[in-house]
């Protein structure tokens, strides 16, 4: 297997907990892809342009393998203001019925609220609904999906009521995902630096303690020693972090901007013969 497959195997192996996570939160692989298109043009535009300067627009397309006409939109959005709203496609097949439920005058009353609909028949129906918003999936098994997260539910009389705008298989907290997604760039970018050989800088210490034969009646000891090793080499690094910290985040001696620095412990367990790196 070549590099690039190398690396492909790799990302899909490191994608998974990721993916966990954006279905619990109701996210699709469209609005993800759309999200990674934005990505590869930051990178391919910061780290491969010449004497400093962003990289050209043919040049990224022909990383990214975007076409010109993709790379220059996301490059005006990247060079517009910061608060820049960028119009992705709906999360999943389900946030688009909900969307059309909720803003599509067929099935909608006088007042503009959502009509209960009848489960089969012409518009308004939730088969009508379903046709219109939810592509080839079929009726039966989105409906179902849709009573077993609590987005809709049947009428005494047999029609079907919509409960929510919004599709949410969870309620993660929003600082714990924001920490999850620096947890997961710091370490990847300490990969990315190590893994970089056109540097001549030397390797960042990255490192792990793991054994594959062992038996499930530790975990919860191991976990403990983990939280209290782990805690205490943290607290020790943090203190000697706070010791050395620019005042007032101003420049150092060198007239250098402050960087981001540290250290993460973690712990983990899943099974020896399952990919799944997280339950």
């Amino acid at each position: 297997m070549d590099a690039g497959g190398s690396t492909l195997n790799a990302c899909r192996h490191l994608l998974r907990p990721v993916v966990k996570i954006l279905l619990r939160s109701g996210v699709g692989w469209r609005e993800f892809a759309e999200s990674l298109k934005r990505v590869f043009v930051e990178v391919a535009r910061e780290d491969y342009g010449i004497k400093g300067r962003p990289t050209n627009l043919t040049r990224v397309a022909m990383m990214t393998g975007l076409s010109r006409r993709e790379v220059g939109t996301i490059r005006r959005e990247l060079e517009g203001p910061a608060d820049t709203v960028i119009r992705t496609p709906p999360a999943s097949r389900i946030s688009r019925v909900l969307s059309g439920w909720y803003q599509d005058g067929a099935f909608l009353d006088a007042s503009g609220r959502p009509l209960e609909l009848v489960p089969r028949g012409p518009a308004p129906s939730f088969l009508a609904l379903l046709k219109r918003y939810a592509g080839d999936i079929p009726p039966s098994a989105l409906e179902k999906e849709m009573k077993a997260i609590n987005v809709i539910e049947e009428t005494e009389y047999g029609k079907l009521r919509v409960l929510s705008r919004h599709y949410l298989r969870s309620s993660l907290d929003p600082d714990i995902v924001r920490q999850m997604g620096v947890a997961l760039h710091d370490h990847a970018h300490t990969l990315a630096h190590n893994l970089n050989m056109q540097h001549e800088r030397p390797p960042r210490f990255e490192g792990i303690a793991s054994n594959d034969g062992m038996p499930a009646s530790v975990s919860s000891r191991l976990a403990a020693l983990a939280e209290m090793k782990g805690q205490r080499l943290l607290e020790e690094i943090d203190d000697w972090l706070t010791k050395h910290e620019l005042a007032n985040k101003g420049k150092d001696d060198n007239g250098q901007q402050p960087r981001r620095m540290g250290v993460g412990v973690y712990f983990f367990e899943y099974p020896t013969d399952s990919e799944t790196d997280t339950k």
